[in-house]
This record gives C-alpha cells, sequence and structure tokens, in this order.
C-alpha cells in the first residue's frame, strides 16, 4: 500500500505506544515518521495553538475529517496522530486496492472491537477518490451511527474527491506542500537523530531535538559483532539544500533522496578506501566509517520524477496547464504537461481537463477539439502510460494553437443564473409533449416543412422573447454572422 511514509504495521490494537515498531530497514521516511503532533512539520495554519485540528487532538477527541494536500504533505501521519490521541486502533485502506469485501470486514473488526473492549476505531482511507460514489455512500451507516471515526485522504480537491453525501459529514483540512526550510528541518533531523544505522545498539534516542548546526553530524556507537560498521554521517549545507529544493515540498521524497545519497557517500567511501569486507573474527573493535553526503551524491540521489513547484503541486500545475492552453501557448501548456506526468500526476485527470478546456474555452470557435479530446482521453484508458503522453502532447498543443470561444459557457451560466433567480417559465403549449395539460402540438410549425428549413414561430417562454443568452465576444466575427443569419432568418433581432 503507497501511504505517506509507509504504514506502520497495524495488529488492530490499538495504536499510540502499542503500535509495533518500524523495521530497520523500513525506509527512512517511515522511521522518521512524527508519532506526536509536537514533532510535525510544517501545517500550522492546521496545527497551531487553538486551530481546530490541533484541538481535537489535544482534547482526545477525533472527528469525521478529510485531509487533501499533495503527496507527502503528512495525511496519514496526521491521520495515525489523531487516533494515538484517541487511543483507538487504526483500520487503514488504500482505496486502490480497497473494494467492498475489504471494507466490510474493517468495519465488522471495528464493531467486535466496540463490543469486546470499547476500543474505538479511526477508519482511515488513503486516496478516496478512487472509491466511486457508490462505494463512498456506503461508508454512510457506519460514520452516521458512530461505529467508526472515518479520517479520509486524498491529492484531489474536496469537491471532486468526495461525493455531496459523505463529504457533508467530514470536516475539510487542507494540507500545503511543505516549504523549502521545513524540508530542512527533517532533513537535519534525521541526520541528528542518527537514523542511518538503526541497528546500532546504543544509537540516539530517535526522539531527541535537533539542532540548527549548519553542518549537521551524526555517529553511531560501535555495534555489535553482526551489526553494520557503525556511520559517522555529514551532509553539506548545500547537498541538503538541493535536496529540500528539488522535493516540491514532498516529505516522503526528500528523506528518500537523503537516505539513497548516505548511501552513494558509504559505497564511495568504501571503494577509496578498500573497505569492502572485514574480518568478523577479529577482536580489534569496528572503527567508525565517515560518510559525507555532498551536493554530488545528492544530485545523483535524486529521482527523475522528481519536479520543482510551488507549494500547491499538483493543483498549481494543472491550474497553470489550463491556463496556458486558454492563453493559446503551446509551449508552455507541454512544459506544465510534462512537470505533471513527471510528478506522477495520474494522465486521467489530465485527460477530464482537455474535455473540459475543449467546451470552456474553445467551444463554438473550433468545435472538432471536443472529440478529439474525448478520443485522447479513450487513448488513455486503452493505452496508458507512457505511451499515452504523446496522445495528450498531440491535444494540448491542438487545443493551444485552436480558437478560443466562452461563448458556450458563458451561455449556459447566465441561462442558469436567470433560472435560479427566476424560475423556469413554461414553454408555449406548441412545444409541451402531447400528455402535457394545455399542450396543443397541432400549432406546431413543423421547420422541415417550411422554404429554407426554418420556422418563424417563436420557441421562447411568454415574456422571455427578446432574452438573449448567447452572445459572442466582439472578436468571435466567424460566430457572430452565424448568429446573426440563424436570428434574422427566424424574423428576430440579431
Amino acid at each position: 500500500m503507497d501511504r505517506l511514509f509507509v504504514p506502520d504495521p497495524d495488529d488492530g490494537a490499538a495504536t499510540g505506544a502499542g503500535r509495533p515498531a518500524v523495521p530497520d530497514d523500513a525506509p527512512l521516511a517511515a522511521r522518521m515518521r512524527p508519532r506526536v503532533v509536537e514533532d510535525v512539520v510544517g501545517q500550522e495554519d492546521l496545527l497551531g495553538p487553538g486551530r481546530p485540528l490541533r484541538a481535537a487532538i489535544d482534547a482526545r477527541m477525533p472527528h469525521a475529517m478529510l485531509l487533501h494536500g499533495p503527496p507527502g504533505s503528512g495525511k496519514t501521519t496526521l491521520a495515525r496522530i489523531v487516533a494515538d490521541a484517541a487511543g483507538a486502533a487504526v483500520e487503514a485502506l488504500q482505496a486502490v486496492d480497497a473494494g467492498k469485501a475489504e471494507v466490510r470486514a474493517a468495519l465488522v473488526r471495528a464493531q467486535e472491537r466496540r463490543a469486546a473492549t470499547g476500543t474505538p476505531t479511526v477508519l482511515f482511507i488513503d486516496e478516496i477518490h478512487r472509491f466511486n460514489r457508490t462505494q463512498q455512500d456506503a461508508l454512510l451507516p457506519a460514520v452516521e451511527e458512530g461505529l467508526v471515526t472515518l479520517i479520509a485522504a486524498t491529492t484531489e480537491p474536496a469537491w471532486a474527491a468526495v461525493s455531496p453525501a459523505l463529504r457533508s459529514r467530514l470536516r475539510i483540512y487542507r494540507l500545503r506542500a511543505l516549504d523549502q526550510d521545513d524540508v530542512l528541518v527533517l532533513l537535519r533531523r534525521a541526520i541528528e537523530r542518527r537514523m542511518f544505522d538503526r541497528r546500532v545498539p546504543g544509537a540516539a534516542d530517535p526522539g531527541a531535538t535537533p539542532d540548527d548546526a549548519s553542518h549537521a553530524t551524526a555517529t553511531s556507537v560501535p555495534p555489535a559483532t553482526d551489526a553494520p560498521d557503525p556511520l559517522q554521517v555529514t551532509a553539506d549545507d548545500d547537498a541538503l539544500e538541493l535536496l529540500a529544493s528539488r522535493s516540491a515540498g514532498d516529505a516522503r521524497t526528500a528523506l528518500g533522496a537523503l537516505d539513497a545519497a548516505v548511501a552513494l557517500a558509504r559505497t564511495g567511501t568504501a571503494t577509496m578506501t578498500g573497505d569492502t569486507g572485514r574480518d568478523e573474527s577479529a577482536d580489534t573493535p569496528r572503527a567508525v566509517v565517515p560518510v559525507r553526503v555532498t551536493s554530488r551524491n545528492a544530485g545523483a540521489a535524486l529521482d527523475r520524477a522528481t519536479v520543482t513547484a510551488g507549494p500547491d503541486q499538483p493543483h498549481d500545475l494543472l491550474s497553470a496547464y489550463i491556463k496556458s492552453i486558454r492563453g493559446s501557448d503551446p509551449d508552455a501548456a507541454v512544459y506544465y504537461l510534462a512537470g505533471m506526468l513527471t510528478a506522477g500526476e495520474d494522465p486521467r485527470t489530465v485527460a477530464r481537463r482537455l474535455v473540459v478546456s475543449a467546451s470552456e474555452d474553445i467551444g463554438l470557435a473550433d468545435p472538432q477539439c471536443l472529440p478529439l479530446a474525448i478520443a485522447a482521453a479513450e487513448v488513455v484508458d486503452r493505452v496508458g502510460m507512457p505511451e499515452c503522453r504523446i496522445a495528450l502532447s498531440h491535444v494540448t498543443i491542438r487545443l493551444a494553437l485552436a480558437g478560443k470561444s466562452s461563448a458556450a459557457y458563458r451561455a449556459i451560466g447566465d441561462a442558469m443564473a436567470h433560472i435560479e433567480e427566476h424560475g423556469v417559465t413554461p414553454p408555449p403549449p406548441y412545444l409541451r409533449g402531447k400528455i402535457s395539460d394545455g399542450a396543443d402540438p397541432g400549432s406546431y410549425d413543423y421547420p422541415h416543412t417550411n422554404p429554407g428549413g426554418v420556422s418563424d414561430q417563436e420557441l421562447m417562454p411568454e415574456g422571455l422573447e427578446d432574452v438573449r443568452f448567447l452572445q459572442p465576444a466582439p472578436h468571435e466575427t466567424v460566430l457572430q454572422g452565424r448568429v446573426a443569419a440563424a436570428r434574422t432568418a427566424r424574423g428576430r433581432t440579431p
């Protein structure tokens, strides 16, 4: 299950002190997962004194919530901290893998747990936007009766991720990507807490407070003969700054890259010193191995999929992408497309936005763009990555270069606003269905029987004869001509 800071095993017992220890060989991000709210870096808007989420944690009173934010911002960590504070057990599900059977089993365990020991259960569902609306609404009874406290997490906007019925029962919290300074704190903390050789007896307490020294250092005590050589890890400032700046505010990415950089630096040290093995029977204590992380190590450790982005990635990249298409800049649009795909954005999300853009921004200026966007969405479903990136690029460029018209977008918006204010006025009797009260279908003037296939019969409701919702912009001369010709042919003022 792919969640922030690889999850600790859960045996159904209450969390907190009873939570199983993280394995020594777990990724650095898993070993660094905060267990108390005081250790969480960033998210001051949610966790500052007196803020709603902090108050719920301090009061040990969890409530149903939706945590939405970019990867590595701490959604899973916060869910577990909330559960720990309440002494609750955690049932954790990944929506991409779980179905009705898994959800039902989790709820059964929660019921049995409550009946046997009274222990409350937090049901944590990661990537809940992967559940369809029926699956989401199936959670309503358990949430309503308090069988579980639902904590859902998603990288998608709240309105798009959760059905209205379920969303109305959740308190929504938005997490932001970590600032570069926050990521630096985590990187220094990992070094100061000696997290790179956890199997060494007597290693420093992981809860120790890191200092803010400009040159971070950590030394492990000599291990037993069956343990790895103790390390003295140091990291140059520019190396840590490189890792922080290239992590896009993702704590998991930054810590994973630091772990890899330490391994690369250790390999380099062993190669240069010839320390590729030692006599395990020797009575002499093992020497401390100095490991220095440089910007070269850090650069080599950074995964190609890491991109530099603003504090609200992936939302900002998607926003910039659509606005670049709207602004007719194919180079910028392709750049942001590449940024999203490289960062792991679901290509289906991109395809959906292309379909919307084809209607909202191109619309009547080039109606063929809509079926083209739909075709790209089909390619995404049938082919997938990496090949579907070509179709997405194809349609992105085509839409960026197409003419632009928001006339259809504005027309439906204005019509709906009119109805919200005035209600729906009944159509004329000759337009109503045959079985409707007051219908007069015999008075309907069938256009195809008229010369030119045009009828001058009034089709708007009474009192709205002069209302016009379709209003082409001044630059839309072709559309203006078509609209004027249609209205004139029917004897109406353009």
